[in-house]
């Protein structure tokens, strides 16, 4: 499960398929090789993990739960830092488990259908929300979960017109994707836009089965887009990069995001400074060795939401404590509205017009 009670009990999982791969490349490369050591540091618990920096003691990095009744009950198992998106996380199980998680250290938890169905009915009150987010955990590790909860969605909130399923099965388990869980999928081709968000992180990731799962997937309705985290030995340097965007285009893939990886309790041997993923995409956007269709945007996952960086998002540094105040755009006003008990982070400073300026831990390149 991508889930746990703390630190130690987030233990290593891998999925068969994943554990096929790393033995192939291994006899075939060698525990030294780049395709090795981009999984290994992704999936093998390093006892870096247990070394807490200061400023990193937090099992998690941002609060967006809602806090909010339907019909005189609370609701249970969403999330909203934005105007038109919702976030429902049914089950926290995954084909495995990434070292590099932002969710790994969230309590274990499966909603219950009746749980599914008070949310949904709450969020079809909601006239600004037109956009789901159906995360985890891996929602495709449980199709009757996922078939009953998007049944929910389309019966209980009309205004939802995009549906969003993140996960990793396609590079984790592709097994899964098979004609039963198609046939469940295809039901809802054409009701509403959807779309699956992945994390497809090094080049080697692109195995023939993986490929084929996802092109099952478009059958049925996906559109498919990639938002990876940017990871210490992994796909910190310019050429990974540009062979892992170069090949998200032929699999016509969009490249949305690359993440700098969030500042979380046993993280730290995975970040990079923002600096060196500044200067990396810059690279990335100008160098005329691929097509700009490919590129991402950097992005950092701040207390207060997503902040694209550019130089000038960038307001201060403060050296003393690693951390850099990042400017947004995001109204101090209009996030209570949308999430009446979000509670400011003390680490915000606010403009005079309610915007909100942000601390954020930087990583270290050494």
């Amino acid at each position: 499960m991508a889930g746990t009670k703390n630190l130690d009990d987030f233990k290593e999982l891998l999925s068969p398929f994943i554990q096929s791969k790393i033995h192939q490349i291994k006899e075939k490369s060698g525990e030294d090789s780049d395709d090795y050591l981009a999984l290994a540091n992704q999936y093998y618990k390093n006892t870096l993990e247990k070394v807490i920096e200061p400023n990193l003691e937090k099992p998690r990095h941002y609060q967006s739960e809602l806090r909010v009744y339907h019909d005189n009950q609370k609701v249970k198992g969403l999330e909203r830092l934005y105007k038109s998106t919702v976030l429902i996380e049914p089950t926290t199980v995954c084909a495995a488990h990434c070292r590099w998680c932002l969710r790994g250290q969230y309590p274990v938890q499966t909603m219950k259908k009746e749980e599914i169905s008070l949310a949904t009915k709450w969020i079809g009150t909601m006239d600004e929300l037109d956009e789901i987010l159906i995360t985890g955990g891996d929602p495709l590790m449980s199709i009757p979960l996922l078939d009953y909860t998007l049944n929910e969605i389309l019966n209980n909130a009309k205004n939802i017109s995009i549906v969003r399923i993140a996960s990793r099965v396609p590079f984790q388990d592709p097994g899964r994707i098979n004609d039963k869980m198609l046939d469940i999928l295809y039901k809802f081709k054409g009701k509403v836009r959807f779309e699956l968000g992945t994390h497809i992180n090094h080049p080697v990731e692109f195995w023939e089965e993986s490929v084929e799962s996802m092109d099952k997937l478009k059958t049925v309705g996906f559109r498919i887009y990639n938002q990876n985290p940017l990871l210490k030995g992994v796909n910190d340097n310019f050429e990974t990069l540009k062979r892992l965007y170069t090949l998200l285009r032929k699999y016509d893939i969009e490249s949305h995001y690359l993440f700098h990886a969030i500042p979380l309790r046993g993280m730290s041997h995975h970040r990079t400074s923002v600096e060196k993923g500044l200067n990396l995409t810059n690279k990335l956007s100008s160098c005329g060795e691929f097509s700009g269709r490919s590129k991402p945007r950097f992005c950092v996952l701040s207390d207060i939401g997503k902040i694209v960086i550019y130089e000038d998002t960038i307001i201060k540094k403060d050296k003393t404590n690693n951390s850099i105040l990042l400017k947004s755009g995001f109204n101090i006003e209009d996030r209570q509205k949308w999430n009446p008990t979000w509670e400011k982070p003390d680490n915000v400073e606010l403009d005079a017009d309610g915007t909100m300026n942000v601390w954020y831990l930087d990583g270290k390149d050494d």
